[in-house]
């Protein structure tokens, strides 16, 4: 487990009361995620059973890091013909939004436990309507660079699950994430219909979560890149432009860093080092 626990949170306990929102098998459903998970909720028919004819989702939308489940409960409230599937790592995640789809009563959405690295195991080629990618961990350092998931690997990763005219949404607190990525979509060769650093303005309909509300109140602005991909993969020179492209984040700090207060998550250490250097280098030019 790799998030703290808060106090008095069993997890075990926690995971058996939320475990009809909570699919586990999610291999077993690939490729036919839109016609077995009709009705959710407990009501799952067998991974080998045929769905009944005529009943089915049509879209399927993934959420890439679902944090606590507020996107996803928000959206499966406004669209029910789309499944609504989240995925994280982190197990106390995992069981919040679970238990957030149950206590609201929502029946297309669900949440299964993983990341990135095994889409391809879990879903099919053009089974994805959708994939959203909501404040995710920028990982700064240029050793860390494939693990964002706007990085070249995972944006070529998606491609082959995206159903025709899918829409990747990457929304982020961190302008250097959203600077490294709009270079690694375009490259690929990936069509941007919208990158914005005022996502609030640009799509005033999008679900307003309690962590975005908590950013902005410290004085974040939400950046945006919406795009999606050709059906072609990406050539070897186009893969190897994107991995030429500056990797790590320190590189698209934006010149006014020392007039905002903001720091966005996952940036303050290095940040805070940079800063550290910068002071120190003016202290001896002034000695």
């Amino acid at each position: 487990m790799h998030a703290r626990m808060p106090k008095n949170f069993v997890l075990d306990q926690r995971i058996e009361r939320a475990a009809d929102a909570i699919e586990t098998n999610a291999p077993a459903y690939r490729g036919r995620w839109a016609e077995a998970c009709w009705p959710l909720c407990g009501q799952r028919d067998g991974a080998n059973s045929p769905a009944t004819a005529g009943t089915r989702f049509v879209r399927v939308h993934l959420d890439l890091g679902c944090g606590k489940g507020a996107y996803i409960a928000a959206m499966a409230k406004r669209h029910p013909d789309t499944l609504f599937i989240g995925m994280d790592s982190e197990p106390v995640c995992v069981v919040h939004a679970a238990q957030l789809i149950l206590d609201e009563g929502i029946k297309n959405a669900l949440i299964i436990p993983g990341d990135a690295a095994k889409l391809d195991r879990i879903f099919a080629p053009g089974e994805l309507n959708a994939i959203s990618i909501n404040f995710p961990t920028p990982h700064p350092k240029r050793r860390h660079a494939h693990l964002r998931l706007t990085s070249a690997a995972h944006l070529e990763g998606y491609r082959p699950l995206l159903a025709p005219d899918a829409v990747v949404a990457l929304r982020t607190d961190s302008r250097p994430l959203w600077q490294f990525s709009v270079p690694q979509f375009r490259t690929l060769g990936w069509t941007i219909h919208c990158a914005t650093n005022d996502d609030r303005a640009a799509h005033p309909e999008q679900p307003v979560t309690e962590y975005e509300a908590r950013l902005t109140a410290q004085g974040a602005t939400v950046n945006a890149i919406y795009a999606t991909p050709t059906s072609n993969p990406a050539t070897p020179e186009q893969l190897q432009e994107a991995l030429d492209l500056p990797q790590s984040l320190m590189d698209y700090l934006p010149e006014d860093l020392f007039e905002s207060e903001y720091i966005p998550y996952g940036m303050s250490y290095a940040i805070d080092n940079l800063r550290n250097r910068r002071e120190r280098m003016a202290r001896k030019q002034n000695a």
